[in-house]
Order: structure tokens, then C-alpha cells, then sequence
């Protein structure tokens, strides 16, 4: 059997109605498959399993035998050590991950029909098309308009409230503290989705506080994040000319804070382009904290894209290349205009919430449409997308409905259903 089979075994929960247990015989219950990830790193992210009582989030790795553990050198790659279960077909070994800890393992139990995996097979070969995993891919096709304006509006409001959500939970974190959570999301933002997390955690490891004591230093800013990142332990991923002075620098800001490095091994870099590589990041976002005072008020005070946009450039002259267009973009919609919304809901009393929504979507919809492999599918299907208002409904009815299934809850998905009832009588 392919590996791609288990995959869509696993990620459809064809595995539903079928007893799961470890292979030393611990009852396995999952409660969520968690999120594919298409990049370098372990197959399934955010997972939620519950193993003999115990819950564990974190990675799930697949494989149809587990000595493919051991053909992939995963037991070497720090980066899977956050494995809560190995799923398999075949559990012909014992694997280990590289700190010597052996890892849970489940022979995955689902129906053995050999018509029913031949088609499985076949679909999924098609994962990697365009309408693969879009349920009503074949009647959006046909008719587009399914997907209404007024269903899309609804998405858009849903996304924002969620990354309010987000926001509120931030400054439970960071106790209140507006600046500090915006700090944190714009470093998970600078991860451009392939090293978010790698980012945030960065941030968290880093207090604003010790950045701000030496925000009129770029050298330090880069010496403080550069350091903290594990990019400049032996073996880390800085290989810049002016590598040993960072780590001079970050050598005696360590011991100045009581600070500890993060493991350079979380951060990706495979399949990746130059311009997103961890090293580059973390420089410009070590320029943008250099050159941006009061960037929370900068943010509040203005409505205008341009003026923000400009909060986020600068020219060449420090030897760290600028953001391009479409990141800066990236970073309006995923922090700049939610932490707006998320404060005026918070701090004005005087006008509907219906009134800030309406301001961020016509904010949303000044700004160009994101373009990822979940909105070209969206665009093979026939959809109009003409803005990040089209791209932000639409990557929220992806991720919150598609890929969970949800078709009943979703507007498109009962009206296909209604006209099949009203087809059967």
C-alpha cells in the first residue's frame, strides 16, 4: 500500500468505527488528525490523541512500516521529537526518537476491502489536483455561484472574530499588555506560515522588555534574536561574515538576561526560497523592532494602507533587504488589521461592532488577494477573487469547513444538500 493511502486514511477519518490501540495494547482515542503539513518536518501538526486516559498534543508522523522511521533518519532529526504517536500499517520495530525515548506506535485499523482501497488509491493519487479536497468541488464547478456574496461576507466576519480570539488570548499571556502581544503575532507572522511557530516561540524566549533596552542598536537587536534562535550555536544556521562578532555580542547579552538559546534544529529550510530562509527573517525583523517606535500607536492611528505600509519598509542601506510587497501585504492582513479591529472592539464604546467590521473589510478589500495553494484551488473551481476579503472568506471556509467535513454548516453544503432530499421525492 502507498503511503499517500494512510494519509487520507488518517486525514478523513476513514479509521472512524474501528478500535485503536498502541501496539503494547494502550487504548488510543483521537480527537483531532491536526493540520497536514506540506513542508519539511513530521506529516501532522497540532494533533490531539488521548492514550489510556492521558491526553498529548503535538506531531504525528505515518509510515507504512516503522523501519521507514529508520530509512528517513527521523531518529537523528531533533525536529521529531515532538512525535504523540507513529501511525503505521506495519509496526515491524521499535523507534526511538534522537533523545533515546521510545515512540508510541498504532497499526492503524480501517476497512480492508481490497475495492475499497483501490479506490482510495485513486483518489487519493488526486490529492495533490486542484479540487482534491474541496467536497463540492464538481457542483462548484458547474455552478460558482453556490458560493454567494452574502456566505462570503459571513466567512470574513467569522475569520476576524477568530483572530480577535487570537488577540485576546495573547494578552492573557502577556497580561494586558498590547505592545508585547503585538510583538509576539508579528513574529509568528515573520514566519510566514513554514516557521510561525519556530517565530512566536522565539518571541516568547525573548521578552520585548530586554529588546526595547537596546532597540537604538541594530547590531544587538540581531545579536539578541539571532542568538536566542540557536542560529548562532555550533551548528546553527547563521553563516553570515558577521557571524562570531553576533555571538560575541549575544555571548554576554545571554549572561546579561539569563537567557537561553532555543534549538536550531525546529527552524525549516528545505524546499525554501532564499528571501524566507529563518537567518533573513530574523534580520528583518530585528530592522523592522530597530525602526519602528511606538509602533502599536503608529498602527491605531491611521486608516490609511499606504501610511501603513510605509511602517514597514526601509531602504537597503543597512545590508538587510526590505520586505517585498507581498509579505508586507501578508502582515497587514494577519496583524496589523485584526489587532485594529480586535482594539477598537475592546476600547470603543460608542459605535456598533458591526461598524469597526465594516471598516477592516473595506480595509481587506484595498488590499490584493493572497495567492497560495489553497486559493489557486479556489480559482480552478471558477471563484471570483479580486481581493484579501475574497482570499481571507475563502481560507476560512477551507480550513474551518472543507477540511473538518463541516459541509452541513456550510451554506453551500446544505443547499446541495436540500436539492438532493428534494430530488428524492
Amino acid at each position: 500500500m502507498p503511503e499517500i493511502v494512510l494519509h487520507y486514511i488518517w486525514e478523513h477519518c476513514l479509521w472512524a468505527g474501528f478500535e485503536q490501540q498502541t501496539t503494547d495494547g494502550k487504548k488510543i482515542e483521537i480527537l483531532s488528525v491536526g493540520e497536514h503539513n506540506p513542508d519539511s518536518g513530521p506529516d501532522y501538526s497540532h494533533a490531539r490523541i488521548r492514550i489510556d486516559g492521558k491526553e498529548w498534543v503535538g506531531n504525528i508522523e505515518i509510515h507504512v512500516n516503522s523501519g521507514d522511521w529508520y530509512k528517513h533518519r527521523h531518529q537523528q532529526d531533533k525536529a521529531y521529537d515532538n512525535i504523540i504517536l507513529h501511525v503505521v500499517r506495519t509496526a515491524d520495530k521499535t523507534i526511538y526518537n534522537s533523545a533515546g525515548e521510545v515512540i508510541p506506535q498504532c497499526e492503524l485499523q480501517y476497512p480492508q476491502d481490497r475495492d475499497y482501497l483501490t479506490g482510495l488509491f485513486e483518489q487519493a493519487q488526486k490529492m495533490d489536483g486542484a479540487t482534491a479536497r474541496i467536497g463540492c468541488a464538481e457542483q462548484l464547478l458547474h455552478e460558482p455561484e453556490l458560493l454567494t456574496d452574502g456566505w462570503r461576507k459571513t466567512l470574513l466576519r467569522k475569520r476576524m472574530d477568530c483572530k480577535h480570539a487570537s488577540v485576546t488570548r495573547l494578552l492573557e499571556i502577556t497580561k494586558g499588555s498590547w505592545e508585547h502581544a503585538l510583538y509576539i503575532s508579528l513574529a509568528r507572522n515573520f514566519g510566514f506560515h513554514t516557521n510561525s511557530l519556530p517565530f512566536e516561540q522565539l518571541a516568547i524566549n525573548t521578552p520585548l522588555s530586554y529588546l526595547q533596552k537596546h532597540r537604538n542598536s541594530l547590531f544587538q537587536l540581531t545579536a539578541l534574536l539571532m542568538g536566542q534562535s540557536g542560529g548562532l550555536e555550533p551548528g546553527g544556521f547563521c553563516h553570515a561574515d558577521d557571524r562570531d562578532a553576533l555571538a560575541k555580542e549575544y555571548s554576554f547579552l545571554r549572561t546579561k538576561f539569563g537567557l537561553t538559546p532555543m534549538d536550531a534544529s525546529v527552524w525549516k529550510h528545505s524546499r525554501m526560497r532564499p528571501q524566507n530562509s529563518p537567518e533573513l527573517r530574523i534580520r528583518q525583523f530585528a530592522q523592522l523592532l530597530y525602526q519602528s517606535e511606538a509602533l502599536l500607536s503608529k498602527i491605531l492611528d491611521t486608516d490609511d494602507l499606504k501610511e501603513m505600509m510605509h511602517l514597514f519598509e526601509w531602504r537597503n542601506e543597512t545590508g538587510v533587504p526590505p520586505l517585498g510587497r507581498s509579505s508586507i501585504d501578508i502582515l497587514l492582513i494577519n496583524t496589523v488589521l485584526p489587532y485594529k479591529y480586535a482594539y477598537a472592539l475592546q476600547h470603543s464604546h460608542t459605535s456598533p461592532i458591526q461598524d469597526h467590521a465594516e471598516r477592516i473589510m473595506r480595509l481587506m478589500e484595498a488590499i490584493p488577494p493572497e495567492n497560495n495553494t489553497i486559493i489557486r484551488q479556489w480559482r480552478v473551481l471558477g471563484q471570483k477573487i479580486e481581493n484579501a476579503a475574497d482570499t481571507q472568506a475563502l481560507l476560512h471556509l477551507y480550513q474551518n469547513y472543507c477540511q473538518h467535513h463541516e459541509c452541513i454548516n456550510c451554506e453551500v453544503g446544505y443547499k446541495i444538500f436540500q436539492d438532493k432530499q428534494l430530488k428524492l421525492f
